[in-house]
């Protein structure tokens, strides 16, 4: 009996921690009707890693030394029904188990968006933004060993050439 209560303990452990990762929640929801996915591999990110400026906006934002420290990119975009509420829900509980600072939340007009990172004060190991736009749900996940200070410079690169489009 001990065994067999163990045994069940243990299984939903590893399906706890399973379900705590974008390669998870990718996995889950990517296949689902109405819903559109995007993975880009570790190998993807070195071959761009190996262009010399990969730039973005203007020309004044590049991205290649985030990009080179990159293991994974995982995008879900879709309908706002059952299964886009059952990914919220999934997204928001990866990031409080996987110990992730809420950078920023935005809210307007129905429309929340809430951005948040992992890591330690030198490196920046996970980014996920969720957004929800009345009808849609959408879920991006950085997975990787970014500078936090490149990852920071960009952000604000970002940010800052934004604020020209406007």
């Amino acid at each position: 009996m001990k065994r067999i209560i163990l045994s069940l303990l243990f299984m939903l452990a590893s399906f706890a921690v399973f379900a705590q990762s974008g390669r998870a929640i990718y996995n889950r929801y990517s296949d689902a009707e109405g819903v559109s996915a995007v993975y880009i591999s570790p190998q993807m990110f070195r071959l761009i890693g190996r262009i010399p400026e990969l730039n973005v906006g203007d020309g004044k934002v590049d991205l290649t030394p985030v990009i080179r420290s990159l293991s994974g990119l995982y995008i879900i975009s879709g309908p706002m029904d059952a299964i886009g509420e059952e990914m919220h829900r999934d997204v928001l509980k990866m990031a409080k188990s996987g110990n992730y600072e809420l950078l920023m939340e935005a809210k307007d007009d129905g429309q929340t968006m809430k951005m948040y990172s992992t890591g330690t004060e030198q490196t920046v190991k996970g980014f996920l933004l969720s957004a929800l736009d009345g009808d849609e749900c959408t879920f991006i996940c950085l997975d990787g060993e970014m500078p936090r200070k490149e990852f920071e410079e960009l952000i604000a690169a970002i940010a800052k050439d934004g604020e020209k489009d406007e």
